[in-house]
C-alpha cells in the first residue's frame, strides 16, 4: 500500500505542475497588459507574428515577445494578422491585442478630393498628407475621380493617385455605356472635357444637366462656348484667378480659351465629379443657349439673345446694389 501511494506522488506532482503552467499561460493571456496609454500600432503587408511580437514589446504593449508568441500559438486560435493601422487600448490583454490585429477594425485614413479640384491642387493635397511616402507628379488633368479615398501609413502617394485614376476610368466607362442619344460627346474623352466645364460653371447640383444641355446646344450650332473657366485654366492651371479676367485674357488664343475657338478645349480644365459626367451624357432637353448668374450661386437661362440681355441687365443691377461695380 505504501509503495502504491509513493508511486502516485510523481504523477500528482506532474499534474500539479501542468495545472500551474496552464493557469500561468491562460492568466497571462487574459490579464491586463502593461500598456500605459492607447497605442496606434501599424502592421505592414505580410508582417508575421514574430516581428509583430518584437514591435509590441518594444512599444510597451506586452511584457514579453517570447511569451506572447507562445500564448498566441497555443491560445490564439490561429494567428493570421491583417495589414493596416490599429488602435490598441490602454492595459489591453494579450488576447485582446491579438483579436484586434486579426480583426477588421483598421483605422480609416481618408483623403478627400472635392468635385472640381484641378490636378495641380490634387498633387498639393497629397504632398501635404503626413504619413504618405514619396513625391508625386501632377496627375493628368481629368484623370482623377473626386471622392474620399482610404490610405495607409507608409503608402506611396503615387499608389493613392493610381487608385484615384482607376476609379475615374471605371466610372467613365460605366457612365459612357449608359449614355443618352442626346449627348454631343462622341468619345469618353469628349465627355470628360465637357463635364469639366460643367463642373466649373455651376455650384448648384440641380443645374448640372441644364448647363450640360446649354453647352450641348452651342456645340451643335457651332457657337463659341464662352466659358470663363476655360480662360482661367491656362493662366493658373485651374487654381482660382483671384481677380477679374482681363480683356487681353479673354482675347487670348490657345488650346483652352472658348471665347476664341469653336468647339471643346484640347483637354479637361479640372477633375469633374461623377454627377457632372452623368449630366453631359444625359443632358436636359432644352433650347437654352445663354446663361447668366442670378445672384444666388445659380443661373438664369435664356434661348434668345434679347432675353439673355435682359437677364444680364438684372444681374448688373444686383451687383451694383451689392457695391461690386
Amino acid at each position: 500500500m505504501a509503495r502504491r501511494r509513493r508511486s502516485r506522488l510523481p504523477l500528482l506532482a506532474a499534474a500539479l505542475v501542468v495545472l500551474v503552467v496552464a493557469a500561468w499561460l491562460v492568466g497571462g493571456w487574459f490579464s491586463s497588459g502593461p500598456l500605459e496609454k492607447q497605442l496606434e500600432f501599424d502592421v505592414g503587408e505580410g508582417e508575421g507574428l514574430s516581428a509583430l511580437s518584437d514591435d509590441l514589446e518594444a512599444q510597451g504593449a506586452i511584457g514579453s515577445a517570447t511569451l506572447f508568441k507562445l500564448r498566441a500559438r497555443l491560445l490564439g486560435g490561429g494567428t493570421e494578422i491583417k495589414a493596416g493601422s490599429f488602435l490598441i487600448p490602454k492595459r489591453a490583454s494579450e488576447a485582446t491585442i491579438l483579436e484586434i490585429l486579426k480583426g477588421d477594425k483598421v483605422i480609416r485614413r481618408l483623403i478627400t478630393i472635392p468635385e472640381g479640384m484641378p490636378s495641380i491642387m490634387v498633387a498639393e493635397r497629397l504632398r501635404a498628407v503626413d504619413g504618405l511616402t514619396g513625391d508625386v507628379a501632377v496627375p493628368e488633368e481629368g484623370s482623377v475621380l473626386p471622392d474620399s479615398y482610404d490610405w495607409q501609413k507608409g503608402e506611396s502617394r503615387a499608389a493613392v493617385v493610381k487608385r484615384m485614376q482607376a476609379a475615374m476610368d471605371k466610372t467613365l466607362a460605366e457612365l459612357w455605356a449608359k449614355r443618352s442619344p442626346r449627348t454631343v460627346a462622341k468619345t469618353p474623352q469628349e465627355a470628360l472635357v465637357l463635364a469639366s466645364i460643367v463642373e466649373k460653371e455651376t455650384g448648384k447640383p440641380e443645374e448640372r444637366r441644364m448647363v450640360a444641355g446649354l453647352y450641348s446646344n452651342r456645340l451643335r450650332q457651332r457657337m463659341l462656348l464662352q466659358a470663363d473657366p476655360t480662360i482661367i485654366y491656362p493662366i493658373t492651371g485651374g487654381k482660382p484667378l483671384g481677380r477679374r479676367i482681363r480683356q487681353s485674357e479673354i482675347q487670348a488664343v490657345n488650346g483652352y480659351n472658348t471665347y476664341t475657338m469653336i468647339g471643346l478645349p484640347k483637354g479637361p480644365i479640372t477633375n469633374p465629379g461623377r454627377d457632372s459626367i452623368a449630366a453631359v451624357l444625359d443632358p436636359a432637353e432644352t433650347d437654352a443657349l445663354f446663361m447668366v448668374a442670378d445672384g444666388t450661386g445659380g443661373h438664369v437661362f435664356a434661348s434668345t439673345l434679347q432675353e439673355h440681355n435682359a437677364n444680364v441687365a438684372k444681374w448688373f443691377a444686383i451687383r451694383k446694389a451689392r457695391g461690386e461695380i
